[in-house]
């Protein structure tokens, strides 16, 4: 694929998903996560990705994407290795979404929310023994509007779907700017300095950032789902602060929510 390249991604990406996302495979060692970063787009790709009409369907619990954010995968399934290989002989293009019931992804065809978020496949590593590991790169939200018929020859599931606007309305730049900074003073500790409490990369874009700690930040998955529904990152930012204000209303002087 071709390499795009983005100096603000080589600064902060490599540093951010290793000290933030312990759950990433074992297989996802630090040279492999280095090696890919020169491959994803810059932040203007989602201008050159169409979404297309229809899209391979991934349900996985407790998993939400986000425009513009990056999602380790490790894909071990039969279903979705085909659903992987299909995507790779294609567009590269793979749709989240979040099942209604958590823990429900398992055989059959379970509901899911009818908002989700496409991905591109920016990398992916092929294992001896079939198994993948892939990085998403979120670039485009996107509700269901309908679902192919099963298929005997396509074990997972395809969906037909219509894109969602979430851009940024250029009059609502400032005013994310100072939501951006009440976000992060909630995420600071209450003795200690706020740049050391989630080493946020105080270069990476406003909408970038609210979206990226919406990902990772330790929400439930129906509080991620419902940020993901909120039009566009202002209103997603504020949802965010409230969520925040509340917890740390229930936490007590325990310290700042953190990143998973």
């Amino acid at each position: 694929m071709k390499e795009w390249g983005n100096e603000g991604v080589k600064a902060h990406i490599p540093t951010f998903l290793h000290s933030h996302i312990p759950s990433l495979p074992h297989s996802f060692t630090p040279s492999f996560l280095h090696s890919v970063i020169p491959s994803f787009p810059n932040p203007s790709f989602r201008k050159f990705v169409m979404l297309p009409s229809t899209l391979p369907l991934f349900p996985l619990p407790s998993v939400v994407l986000f425009p513009n954010v990056f999602l380790p995968l490790h894909i071990f399934e039969p279903r979705y290795r085909q659903m992987v290989t299909d995507s790779l002989g294609g567009d590269r293009i793979i749709g989240m979404v979040l099942p209604q019931a958590a823990e429900s992804e398992g055989e059959g065809r379970p509901a899911t929310y009818d908002v989700g978020c496409a991905g591109l496949i920016t990398h992916v590593e092929r294992l001896a023994d079939g198994r993948f590991n892939i990085i998403l790169r979120g670039f485009e939200k996107f509700r269901i509007v309908g679902e192919e018929a099963p298929s005997s020859e396509v074990l997972y599931r395809r969906a037909l779907v219509a894109p969602l606007g979430d851009e940024l309305p250029e009059p609502d730049r400032l005013a994310l700017r100072k939501e951006r900074r009440r976000l992060e003073a909630l995420l600071a500790p209450s003795d200690g300095d706020p740049a050391e409490a989630t080493k946020l990369p105080a270069a990476m874009d406003d909408e970038d950032l609210v979206n990226t700690l919406a990902q990772y930040l330790q929400f439930d998955p129906l509080e991620r789902q419902a940020l993901l529904e909120r039009v566009g990152a202002l209103a997603r930012c504020r949802s965010m602060i409230e969520l925040l204000e509340m917890k740390a209303l229930d936490r007590g002087p325990s310290g700042p929510v953190t990143l998973h």
